[in-house]
């Protein structure tokens, strides 16, 4: 795909969901796309390899959560993998401090030559587990906006994502469809870590039937110090 068609899907499909782009911007976009190509064929970034399936359940997909970082200066990507929802926010917004955290360092790799070859400053990748990222003080209720993109479990999730918030921040959870059950299970375990659950939105991808549900979390309180658990536990003893 040349720039100039994949320009004009990325405005397409930015102008469905009421953002718009600049030249400088959809040039770091389709570096990145080829980038993310490129670089699938020697390690396993993605299962989703067609430009225009990039541009949609990649980019547009995680700029759906844009209008959530207003007012926002640090943000924490979980589980990042690729570099989604991180690197498409950043492009959109060069004031935020962003951390890109990932458990496999062939993807901090990567993300790293992402980075450098788009240009992008105040944002790190960093090559961790959350549940030892969540314990170190450094870092622990520092966010105004931790997210996560298909990760886990609300429960599971709600410990991962909680601990790092600060008090009046927000935990944006990326879901797929027919989560109800998945949320009520999951309340438990945000009331305990020190949230609310305070908007539930569904939406559906442009020129697509994939749906889509991004929770917002807001945090009231702090978390309690033994969350996160050691590694592994969350996710094999959710809070329930």
């Amino acid at each position: 795909m040349d720039l100039i068609e994949f320009s004009n899907l990325m405005n397409k499909y930015g102008k469905e969901i009421e953002i718009k782009f600049t030249e400088e911007q959809l040039n770091k976009f389709y570096k990145y796309m080829n980038m993310l190509i490129e670089w699938n064929e020697k390690i396993n970034l993605t299962a989703i390899i067609e430009p225009k399936e990039i541009i949609l359940k990649h980019f547009i997909d995680s700029l759906a959560i844009l209008k959530y970082t207003e007012n926002s200066k640090k943000f924490l990507d979980i589980g990042t993998g690729a570099g989604f929802p991180g690197i498409p926010i950043k492009i959109m917004r060069k004031d935020l401090e962003i951390t890109l955290l990932d458990s496999l360092n062939k993807r901090i790799n990567f993300l790293n030559e992402v980075i450098k070859e788009l240009n992008l400053e105040k944002i790190t990748a960093i090559h961790s587990r959350i549940e030892d990222y969540g314990r170190n003080k450094e870092y622990r209720e520092k966010y105004d906006i931790v997210t996560a993109r298909a990760v886990a479990n609300l429960s599971t999730l709600s410990e991962y994502m909680l601990p790092m918030a600060k008090i009046n921040g927000q935990s944006i959870c990326m879901k797929g469809p027919d989560i109800e059950e998945e949320i009520e299970n999951g309340k438990k375990a945000v009331k305990i870590l020190g949230g609310e659950i305070k908007k539930v939105e569904k939406l559906e991808l442009p020129e697509s039937k994939d749906k889509r549900t991004i929770i917002q979390i807001i945090k009231t309180k702090n978390t309690p110090n033994k969350y996160p658990r050691k590694a592994g536990k969350p996710s094999k003893e959710p809070i329930c």
